[in-house]
């Protein structure tokens, strides 16, 4: 999806999330940030790490992060 989107939008700078690329499910167009699932990106940081330290890292550490304007959106997309 990453490489989609950078070739539709090749002058537009995205924030990008480390390792996480996988867990992309879009782009909010009017203000250039990439949409994330957190479900996918919790399951990706659950490959190296137990699945309860995968949700407390994204949480603290991925989640609450502020990088700017173009701060990923990150979308609770289940509620299991």
């Amino acid at each position: 999806m990453l490489d989609q989107i950078t070739e539709l939008y090749h002058d537009e700078e995205f924030i990008v999330a480390t390792g996480l690329d996988d867990a992309i499910i879009g782009l909010d167009e009017d203000q250039m940030r990439l949409i994330y699932s957190v479900d996918k990106c919790i399951d990706i940081l659950a490959e190296d790490m137990p699945y309860e330290d995968a949700i407390e890292y994204f949480d603290f550490n991925v989640c609450s992060a502020y990088v700017g304007e173009k701060t990923p959106i990150w979308c609770w997309d289940s509620f299991t």
